[in-house]
């Protein structure tokens, strides 16, 4: 159902990202995969075409909106379409918020709000264009249970989940673009390798020991999603490890 289905995936260079990429691109779909560490994005390539699949890598920074745009072009430029969109860039320096970490906070809305809204701003012209398309979003658990020190991170995830939302009324209607928003729990990636909050030693220990959710398990249902008959829009999809209580 994947088969040349055109891929943009951001953050793919690790994670979520780098697990969905195998796992799209093995359904058949040609991924261009996004980070800035482009020599894990070159050695996920070649991961990818030795396993037959196509794959295409591009420096990009989600936080410079000119980086958006001609990532989005250059695919384009390739392969002549956009037919999936997936929004994985994120980050999680959890801090309490009396700390005032404010280039933290920063950093946060320029990745997890500004790098979703520059990326689905360069593709959404393709995809009106041909009036089909897929726009998957990485929230969180986080977008919908606030807890201690997360304030601005939750507030963040609050804000891509309720994004999602407001394309899904404005495309999917009119325009035949489908809306999933992803929402994970704790997940074994690099996500808690920001937080630099010593208060919160013990939440990543805590993190490190749980039985968290592997990438993979995050891939799969990205690609229930998108694999979905054209008439089902999956929209939200909640996610946590069965000993995740909140």
């Amino acid at each position: 159902m994947l088969k040349d289905k055109i891929t943009v995936i951001t953050g793919a260079s690790s994670g979520i990202g780098e697990a969905t990429a195998l796992a799209l691109s093995k359904a058949g779909a040609k991924v261009a995969l996004g980070a800035r560490r482009t020599d894990r994005l070159e050695s996920l390539k070649n991961q990818i075409t030795k396993n037959g699949g196509d794959a295409f890598v591009q420096k990009l920074d989600v936080t410079k909106k000119s980086d958006c745009d001609s990532f989005v072009e250059a695919v384009v430029k390739k392969w002549g379409a956009v037919d999936i969109l997936v929004n994985n860039a994120g980050l999680m320096p959890l801090s309490f918020f009396k700390n005032l970490k404010v280039s933290e906070w920063d950093q946060m809305i320029d990745v997890n709000i500004k790098g979703v809204l520059y990326c689905t701003a360069a593709a959404i012209s393709h995809m009106l264009a041909k009036k089909s398309g897929h726009i998957v979003n990485i929230s969180s658990v986080a977008g919908r249970v606030v807890f201690p020190a997360g304030s601005v991170y939750c507030a963040t995830k609050h804000a891509v989940a309720a994004f999602s939302e407001g394309l899904r009324q404005e495309f999917s209607v009119r325009s035949n673009i489908r809306v999933t928003c992803i929402e994970p729990g704790v997940v074994a990636t690099e996500l808690t390798n920001t937080i630099t909050d010593d208060a919160l030693k013990s939440f990543v220990e805590y993190a490190k020991k749980m039985e968290a959710l592997r990438a993979e398990d995050i891939a799969n249902a990205i690609l229930y999603a998108v694999e979905s008959p054209s008439h089902v829009n999956v929209n939200e999809i909640l996610i946590r490890p069965t000993t995740q209580e909140r």
